[in-house]
């Protein structure tokens, strides 16, 4: 069973009326809440990182939740499962990590118990105190596609690790930066409704998602979306760019005379339902979406 089927079950069994989001707007209490699980050798690997990057990427991840909602981070809490033999060391250097990639956001909290493997989970919270809050519902016919950066260069350096290769898209996959000044400038100003979210699981995984949950049709030329040059060495990839996860950059659907700094237009909101890369209806795409449930 796929990861959104059992979070389909999970709504339907709690009735919720929030789940959708990567995070949860609290409007009543003026916060976004959002938590994130990092399993050992499901996420990350010890062969190709250490604990110091390992605390960085962790906290990097949520704070990426949080930027895709427009919101502020704020507060973030750690629970760590670890085996028996995990050295003082490795939690003063994942802590050095966590703290350095949180600058003004505080660590107020959190568990720590014994496991066959590290697994890591933080939750985090943010302010909406001034901000206007995005939904993936919020896409509209006649909106346009921005982006706030490039892609492909996480999943370039994954293949990087696996082939024992150091290189510049090694770093940026172990040492990913979330994009809060983006978020900021779109949500301290925009006066109206928007979707916004992370391409934390791929562009493609986030597109379809946005045109799902809007029930429009998001049409994307390909040569519009940045990405580094050097990614064209690697094989397909035109794959890297469209479905590889973990460059925590930020897309959203805006009205077109609204003006975000450093952003790339990608594409335009039609009517319709799903997903046109250079005017061709994307099918088939199943298998090359990140899933963590499948094998």
């Amino acid at each position: 069973m796929k990861e959104k089927e059992f979070i389909e079950i999970i709504k339907n069994t709690i009735k919720g009326d929030i789940i959708g989001d990567d995070c949860a707007y609290l409007k009543d209490l003026g916060i976004v809440l959002s938590q994130d699980n990092l399993v050992e050798d499901i996420h990350f690997s010890m062969k190709f990182t250490n604990p110091y990057k390992l605390g960085y990427k962790s906290a990097m991840v949520n704070i990426s939740d949080i930027a895709a909602s427009g919101a502020e981070p704020k507060y973030i809490t750690v629970g760590l499962s670890l085996p028996q033999n995990t050295d003082k060391s490795f939690i003063k250097e994942f802590y050095k990590g966590l703290t350095d990639a949180c600058e003004n956001i505080k660590i107020v909290g959190g568990d720590i118990t014994g496991s066959d493997k590290i697994f890591i989970s933080i939750a985090i919270i943010g302010s909406a105190k001034n901000r206007k809050i995005s939904s993936r519902k919020n896409a509209k016919p006649g909106y346009k596609i921005i982006v706030s950066g490039k892609h492909g260069a996480s999943s370039a350096g994954l293949k990087d690790l696996f082939c024992g290769i150091e290189s510049k898209f090694s770093k940026i996959h172990l040492m990913p930066k979330a994009q809060i000044e983006f978020s900021k400038n779109i949500s301290q100003n925009i006066q109206t409704e928007y979707a916004m979210m992370d391409t934390s699981d791929g562009l493609m995984d986030a597109l379809l998602q946005i045109a799902e949950a809007s029930n429009v049709l998001l049409d994307v030329d390909f040569k519009k979306i940045p990405y580094d040059k050097e990614i064209e060495k690697y094989e397909n990839y035109q794959d890297l760019i469209l479905y590889g996860g973990e460059d925590y950059q930020l897309i959203a659907c805006v009205p077109k005379d609204f003006n975000v700094q450093n952003s790339f237009e990608i594409g335009q909101v039609n009517a319709g339902n799903g997903v046109e890369i250079n005017g061709k209806l994307v099918k088939n795409f199943e298998n090359k979406l990140f899933d963590h449930f499948k094998k």
